[in-house]
């Protein structure tokens, strides 16, 4: 398990300046593209940065390729990626997001914030050839039985799946259980008291 960097007062000058720079842009881009609330702008720190970086303390050790599922504004991807650039730089990560406006400004950030190990695919999940992820992440996204069948396209065998979740996140394993069997690990959240983090691992169909 690696070590947990929440918080930009945590993290090296370097990483910092990243978060700082990624913020700059999603406040310039957020106007013309929608791409977080409104309403959440004034605490992009723990809504959405702490909330993603949460997310690196559970990655496996031996992980070498992160694959981020509708990643949108970049959450929790972009943060991933940034982290593992000053930390694990032998850590690729794709961001997969269908909406070219979005997928646009994930290639701004990583171009500007120069992160070459990143990697964004503009294609719907169901359709993008098959990752061999070591990580899978998506952050609301979808109902757990749905992101499990993202997760058998896209996950290496032995992969790991990270799936922040809400309060009503045994409803969601219930219903997997319909059709899945699973490890799951249900991590509490470091930003919302009623939240987990899902992780999830030896994952295949009944």
């Amino acid at each position: 398990m690696r070590e947990s960097i929440p918080a930009a007062g945590d993290v090296s000058r370097e990483t910092s300046g990243r978060l700082s720079a990624y913020a700059v842009l999603l406040r310039k881009w957020n106007p013309a593209i929608n791409l977080v609330a409104r309403s959440t702008l004034d605490d992009l720190q723990t809504r959405h940065f702490d909330d993603s970086a949460q997310l690196f303390a559970l990655c496996p050790p031996d992980a070498r390729h992160w694959v981020d599922l509708g990643s949108g504004a970049g959450f929790p991807g972009l943060v991933i990626a940034i982290l593992a650039a000053d930390s694990v730089s032998d850590l690729r990560v794709t961001l997969v997001e269908s909406d070219q406006r979005k997928a646009t400004f994930l290639r701004t950030v990583c171009r500007d914030l120069g992160l070459a190990t990143t990697n964004v695919i503009d294609t719907r999940i169901e359709l993008a050839e098959p990752q061999g992820a070591d990580v899978l992440s998506a952050r609301a996204l979808a109902p757990l039985p749905r992101l499990l069948d993202y997760a058998e396209r896209h996950l290496a065998p032995g992969g790991t799946a990270l799936f922040p979740k809400g309060a009503r996140f045994a409803d969601e394993i219930d219903a997997a259980l319909a059709s899945w069997r699973f490890d799951v690990q249900n991590h509490p959240s470091k930003t919302d008291p009623q939240a987990v983090v899902l992780k999830l691992g030896g994952i295949a169909r009944v």
